[in-house]
């Protein structure tokens, strides 16, 4: 089937260079086509151009099957959140409350709150109901324009609780039609039955856990929250290279809090990607440049916790590419609205709303291995999109932080259900 989307105010992150990430300066364009038309077939992006010059491509097409008329809107690919947590039992809002009323997040992880909360929830919950939370979830985030995510485990802090989690990761990948990547994030924190014998607990990730987890082919990376606290450099390392043994390449929870050597392991192992990042040396700088490595960062989680943002200037004018994604998690950021998170990058991280929405798509596609498939608007690529609503310039999308700009949302072609937003 053909579908053909007429007069589209502006066609957006329009990849004619075949790029896999965009990085530094670069990050200031947001490639696009105003006036242009969009044709699709079945799932996948066909062609597209001006609009003017459409009549002739017609005849290259033949038949359409549907035509769409888009005036006044604008066409980009689906954003590619590439951190989330979204598979988790219940939720932390009493933890909200304690951190109004003063207390850290460290403190509220110490009295056995945070991350050990949600994993007592996770050993209770049976396995569909588990599922049907999660999916609830990834429907709602489909619905704000999310078209390919990643998922973490994390949260069950043993084998069973683990695999549990990460079972439920494929089962969503076999029911919901956008790219799905798992991630085995065994080493979240220190569960209570090995608060005195850290390096046992390495040992049963590394000997039990990972084994386990590449037997059932559950995961695409292995990740590692290397911070004060929960796992240093040392067990990080250990954990990391376990994981290449068995092909799961490394995404590392990094800078949160502080600055511990994560991003050189990450740098030594060849890490697809370093999330977070809200502390950053001048060593670590120098450590992100010239490698494959993308950061992430998470605005929305400083946001919801209060702390530092990722100096995404920084960054950015240092040459080096930039990722943003929700970290949609129970505990400091429940929420996987894609359009919040590009709001916030441009009103907290100064970023513009040309490289919030680089960063939020095609750098996002690439902190997944995605960005063959999705992130931008080429032929042959998912026709994964999202159709603004009608609107002056894209500059509203970050702009107007609290509405909606979303009026349609197509995965593989097909414009899916808006029930939720």
């Amino acid at each position: 089937m053909k579908t053909l989307f007429t007069n589209i105010k502006g066609l957006l992150q329009v990849n004619r260079l075949k790029q896999s990430k965009i990085s530094g300066a670069d990050m200031k364009i947001l490639p696009s086509i105003p006036n242009a038309y969009l044709l699709i077939e079945n799932d996948k992006i066909i062609d597209f151009g001006s609009q003017k010059d459409w009549p002739v491509s017609k005849d290259k097409w033949g038949f359409i099957d549907k035509v769409e008329d888009l005036e006044g809107r604008f066409v980009y690919p689906g954003y590619c959140d590439s951190h989330t947590h979204i598979v988790y039992a219940g939720n932390r809002e009493t933890e909200f409350v304690d951190r109004i009323n003063g207390m850290t997040y460290e403190e509220i992880a110490s009295r056995g709150g945070g991350i050990l909360n949600s994993a007592e929830k996770i050993a209770t919950i049976n396995f569909q109901d588990l599922y049907n939370e999660s999916a609830e979830r990834l429907q709602e985030v489909i619905s704000q324009g999310t078209t390919a995510i990643e998922i973490k485990s994390g949260y069950g802090l043993n084998l069973e609780g683990e695999l549990k989690m990460l079972r439920v990761i494929e089962k969503l990948r076999e029911n919901f039609d956008i790219p799905i990547k798992a991630t085995f994030l065994g080493a979240h924190a220190l569960p209570t039955a090995y608060k005195q014998d850290k390096n046992a607990y390495v040992d049963y990730i590394i000997e039990k856990m990972i084994p386990a987890v590449a037997g059932e082919n559950l995961a695409d990376y292995i990740d590692v929250f290397c911070e004060k606290g929960y796992f240093d450099t040392t067990d990080t390392e250990r954990i990391v290279k376990a994981g290449l043994r068995y092909g799961l390449k490394a995404k590392l929870h990094v800078n949160q809090f502080n600055s511990i050597g994560g991003i050189q392991v990450a740098k030594k192992h060849r890490a697809l990607s370093v999330d977070h990042l809200e502390v950053l040396t001048d060593q670590d700088l120098e450590s992100l440049k010239g490698n494959d490595i993308i950061p992430v960062a998470l605005p929305s989680c400083s946001f919801f916790l209060s702390i530092p943002y990722t100096p995404a200037r920084t960054i950015i004018d240092s040459g080096i590419a930039l990722a943003i994604a929700t970290d949609y998690n129970p505990g400091s950021t429940p929420s996987g609205n894609m359009n919040f998170v590009v709001s916030t990058a441009c009103i907290k991280m100064k970023m513009t709303p040309e490289e919030a929405i680089n960063a939020a798509t095609l750098n996002g596609a690439y902190a997944m291995d995605l960005s063959h498939e999705v992130g931008s608007i080429d032929i042959g690529k998912k026709a994964n999109l999202i159709v603004s609503k009608k609107m002056d310039s894209f500059y509203f999308i970050p702009y107007a932080f609290g509405s909606n700009p979303i009026e349609s949302v197509y995965v593989n072609g097909k414009k899916t259900s808006n029930e939720s937003l």
